[in-house]
């Protein structure tokens, strides 16, 4: 999948400082941008021709990259540092990301877990207590693990007795891990180390002997950010051995493109494998029984014709969240040895909020839903009638309730738009809701609205935006507004906090997300709307949203930006070409950017289910019609553009960005009386963004909003 990634905001008292302050007209003559050389290559598809003339920029490896690099961050650092707004929003965006953040608790064995970080440290730090208010000890700091604080804690998994912790690294934002296992009580590492795995968790045995997980084999030595990942395998490591010594538990070389998850259920019964294949969220699920060592891995659900997650078990019955025969899914019970699905059987049926996950401790389901993209929850007996409706904090995102079936207690966390992630703990036995940590954040609630509007796309379909502006923001057409958006992978784009935002939302700019097509929000239906042939729905909804923020007074079109990341990122560059006039700036990170080749590098085969590809003959008209990089028009004066990418970015190749950039650069240059910059940001030691140092976060975004404060007119 390209991105799981939420993104959000809210506003501080601290650092005050209006954006009416920074519009001061430009007198700046045209940039000049670095000579980037053009190549002759064109392609062939299906008799179809189209010229690459950047295609040497997708070796990122090259010194001809490197040089161009170089010359494109010094001409874009040149810019940035000099503008006046840059230094105050970073002394802005510091302050408010000065503030405590914890991770859920997680109880294993007779030891909690959890996350903190003290506000401005690059690293979050995994902490070990005897209890909840006991003191904490250092378990794991992935702040010595480097001197730059690029290697992140990227995922644990804790043996049931909770002696044993194995933990992920990842170097430099890479999407590859190298796994490690470190003894609880004494903080010492074992021997043990697993490399190359991508895109798998780990799933320990129950008495703690070893773990599955899935790999790939190891790349050939220069590709490892940019070769393609096929063929992953199951394996077994059992603790002192060597890698090279692990079991193999499942491959399918006849199905290169598949991928395996584990799972392994609480009473230690079942191994259950998560069986994917590309970015759709279509499964099949595997089990193994674990009682019998010469058992082997036999299918339970076939044929990728739905959802499949699982969430618990009881007896030789599992339980998954589906939308089988239910576009909003439901919750149904599966005999382990059900060969007819028949056997099924529904316990907790479809309804018109979307089902999102559920959660089973002892006799009782914990359900949480999606409503017009906001969370609710609700309880219900073991047999799928319902209970009662959780109780939330307030209206927003709900995330947690994990933990065993027969636990005494799970936590979860709330959060929205003006309400850091705070961290709740349910007493399972009696039900009652605390609250265990809140952060204290220097900003005033009242100051802040957020309000739900909706607009009508160029179908008729009803499209949500979410608006947070200060109270007293006046909605007369004058106000900076940023519209983000992502819309696809079925993902939903929920209300959160996030200290990224605060500057802008608190300094009297407009933030905006629109809850497009192609996510999650509303079930299958809306994420297949927005899917391959069906893309333009996408974009489209994006466009019906900036118009609405204009023709309500909450901007201009002078004054309106357009964000996202990813496939967000394509969003912008596809909404920006075929709308330029509809944007003041924009900022596409991250991006795909070229529709042809995306699935030529890493594991970008794998979204060809979410966008079709070149490869298949009745997508390519389609594709060309929208792909950033193969619609920019020579003489167009382009919005205000700041491309952001990084160079250990594995998943979303740089090279997307490098070609984007030196394309559109090329095109703004022959625009007659167009003085509107376009710049790209390339971070180093840096990946798609997880994991990223907050140190270097704070200075991207600083530079980020100071383009837009300068460019939004």
């Amino acid at each position: 999948m390209i991105d799981d990634f939420r993104w959000a905001m809210v506003g501080s008292i601290c650092f005050l400082f209006p954006i009416s302050s920074f519009a001061q007209s430009s007198t700046s003559p045209p940039m000049t941008y670095p000579d980037t050389q053009q190549v002759d290559v064109t392609d062939d598809y299906f008799g179809r021709k189209v010229s690459d003339p950047y295609r040497w920029l997708e070796d990122t490896e090259s010194d001809e990259t490197a040089a161009w690099i170089q010359a494109e961050n010094e001409l874009t650092q040149s810019y940035l540092q000099g503008l006046p707004q840059r230094e105050p929003m970073r002394q802005k965006l510091e302050q408010l990301w000065n503030y405590e953040r914890y991770g859920l608790p997680a109880k294993k064995g007779d030891i909690y877990l959890y996350s903190h970080n003290n506000g401005l440290q690059d690293q979050s730090i995994l902490y070990k207590a005897a209890s909840l208010d006991a003191e904490r000890a250092v378990l794991i700091d992935p702040n010595h693990f480097s001197t730059d604080g690029t290697v992140a804690l990227a995922g644990t998994a804790t043996s049931d007795d909770g002696k044993l912790i194995a933990y992920g690294l990842a170097d430099g934002g890479s999407d590859w891990r190298t796994w490690k296992v470190r003894e609880v009580a004494t903080g010492n590492d074992l021997p043990d180390v697993i490399e190359w795995v991508k895109f798998s968790g780990i799933a320990w045995k129950p008495d703690g002997s070893g773990f599955f997980y899935g790999r790939y084999a190891e790349p050939v030595e220069g590709s490892e950010l940019t070769g393609t990942n096929e063929d992953q395998k199951l394996y077994f490591h059992q603790l002192g051995d060597s890698q090279s010594q692990d079991t193999l538990v499942l491959e399918r070389p006849d199905h290169p493109k598949w991928g395996f998850q584990p799972e392994v259920t609480d009473d230690g019964r079942y191994l259950v494998i998560h069986n994917w294949k590309g970015s759709e969220p279509k499964a099949q699920i595997f089990i193994k029984d674990l009682r019998d060592p010469q058992s082997q891995v036999i299918p339970l659900i076939t044929g990728f014709d739905a959802e499949y997650e699982w969430i618990a078990s009881s007896g030789d019955t599992l339980f998954f969240v589906t939308d089988h025969q239910a576009p909003k899914r439901r919750l149904i019970a599966v005999p382990a040895g059900a060969e007819d699905r028949a056997a099924w059987k529904p316990v907790i049926g479809e309804s018109d909020d979307v089902m999102e996950s559920a959660s089973l401790f002892g006799e009782t389901f914990y359900v949480s839903y999606l409503r017009d993209a906001r969370a609710r929850v609700t309880r219900h007996a073991i047999d799928g009638a319902m209970i009662d409706e959780v109780s939330l904090p307030g209206v927003g995102t709900v995330s947690g309730f994990g933990g065993r079936q027969d636990a005494a207690e799970t936590f979860f966390s709330f959060t929205n738009y003006v309400t850091p992630a705070s961290i709740y703990r349910v007493d399972l036995r009696s039900n009652d809701i605390s609250l265990w940590r809140q952060p204290d954040v220097a900003f005033d609630v009242d100051d802040f609205v957020t309000e739900q509007l909706f607009c009508t796309s160029k179908d008729g379909t009803k499209i949500p935006i979410i608006v947070t502006r200060k109270k007293d923001t006046k909605l007369d057409g004058t106000s900076p507004t940023m519209l983000y958006g992502y819309g696809g992978f079925n993902i939903s784009i929920t209300p959160a906090f996030s200290p990224a935002t605060a500057g802008w939302v608190d300094s009297g700019g407009i933030y905006a997300v629109v809850n497009l097509r192609g996510g999650g929000e509303y079930g299958r239906q809306w994420h297949e709307d927005g899917m391959r042939l069906k893309k333009q729905n996408v974009f489209d909804d994006c466009i019906a949203a900036a118009e609405h923020l204009i023709d309500k007074g909450y901007t201009t079109a002078s004054r309106l930006a357009l964000s996202g990341r990813s496939n967000g990122g394509l969003l912008v560059g596809a909404v920006v070409t075929q709308r330029p006039d509809l944007f003041g700036a924009c900022l596409p990170q991250v991006g795909v950017m070229d529709m042809l080749r995306y699935h030529k590098f890493t594991i970008g085969w794998a979204w060809a289910t979410e966008y079709g590809s070149s490869d298949e003959e009745d997508q390519i008209d389609n594709l060309l019609s929208y792909s950033p990089l193969h619609n920019i028009k020579p003489g167009v004066c382009y919005p205000a553009t700041l491309v952001t990418t990084a160079d250990r970015d594995d998943r979303v190749v740089p090279g997307h960005s490098f070609k984007f950039a030196a394309a559109l650069q090329a095109a703004q240059s022959k625009a007659s009386s167009c003085d509107r910059p376009t710049l790209i940001r390339i971070e180093t030691r840096a990946g798609h963004g997880a994991g990223t140092p907050v140190s270097k976060q704070i200075e991207e975004y600083a530079d980020k909003w100071a383009f837009l404060l300068e460019n939004l007119r």
